[in-house]
């Protein structure tokens, strides 16, 4: 009589089990005979958003399942496909957020090397970027506050700003999406720190500039905030972000908003006045006196 044979370890039967797999429960093999084999890693291109051509650490995929905590050394699970509305904004607010992370990371001086333009900072009252429940007037709610995944990841110095907090939140209006990144602490150069965000959005090599950026002073006064539209490739799908930064010698932010019902709307025909409208309404939401 014949020994029956025991199921081997690695890949193939009774090895990693998939989705719906109890463990210590036989599962059926493939039909037909054929072995399975184990997946086959697939080539990732060098500067692609989570693999930066610097050389570095990649930044953490906001709105992904992580395998460990955020912050450089914990490498981050790859997106899953959105299934259902819900997760669809997620995948946006991840999508947006990591951009911003990006450009953030860039306007420290991490990716820019070099000294700063000039020194622009002063002596006078400092500020900090909060994280309200509500922005534009309560028309955006804050679905996630990302303030301690943002600043495991963005360096407390660099070539032109040192002794950094940043912050964030991502927001939901409806079909719209919107997400709000800050530092604070002390800029040398408000100026080049707005120029290196806004060229740093484009660093993950899957975004684009679609409408130059250029200043607009809010119809609610304040100073101008500095605007534009990138497109950017997510998942197989093309997102259309406005957005706008600001920065002064104590604070710097940035705002990027899309919508659900227009992901891939002609950039051209984004109104960035009325997003600098509300993008002021946010600079003095989340602008508050430093201790």
């Amino acid at each position: 009589m014949s020994t029956p044979q025991q199921p081997q370890s690695g890949y193939g039967y009774g090895a990693n089990p998939g989705y719906g797999a109890q463990p210590g429960v036989p599962q059926p093999g493939p039909p037909g005979g054929y072995p399975q084999q184990p997946p086959q890693p697939g080539p990732q291109a060098p500067g692609a958003y989570g693999q930066p051509a610097y050389g570095g650490p990649p930044p953490p995929q906001f709105g992904a399942p992580q395998q460990t905590p955020y912050g450089y050394g914990g490498p981050g699970m790859p997106p899953i496909p959105p299934k259902s509305g819900t997760a669809k904004v997620w995948g946006i607010l991840g999508a947006i957020a990591g951009v911003l992370v990006i450009g953030t990371l860039v306007s420290t001086g991490i990716f820019r090397g070099g000294a700063s333009g000039g020194s622009s900072a002063d002596t006078g009252p400092k500020y900090k970027i909060t994280v309200p429940r509500t922005l534009v007037g309560g028309e955006y709610k804050l679905s996630k506050d990302i303030s301690q995944e943002a600043q495991s990841s963005v360096p407390t110095d660099g070539s032109n700003s040192h002794g950094m907090k940043t912050v964030g939140g991502q927001y939901t209006s409806g079909t719209k999406s919107m997400v709000m990144l800050g530092i604070y602490g002390t800029i040398d150069d408000p100026e080049l720190a707005i120029d290196h965000t806004i060229q740093g959005m484009t660093k993950d090599g899957k975004t684009e500039v679609a409408v130059d950026d250029k200043e607009f002073t809010p119809s609610g006064g304040g100073k101008p905030l500095t605007c534009g539209v990138d497109v950017r490739q997510q998942m197989g799908q093309k997102i259309t972000l406005g957005f706008c930064v600001w920065a002064d010698s104590s604070t710097s932010g940035n705002v990027a908003e899309t919508d659900a019902t227009e992901l891939s709307k002609d950039p051209a025909s984004v109104d960035l006045q009325a997003l600098a409208d509300k993008a002021g309404k946010i600079r003095t939401e989340v602008t508050a006196p430093l201790g």
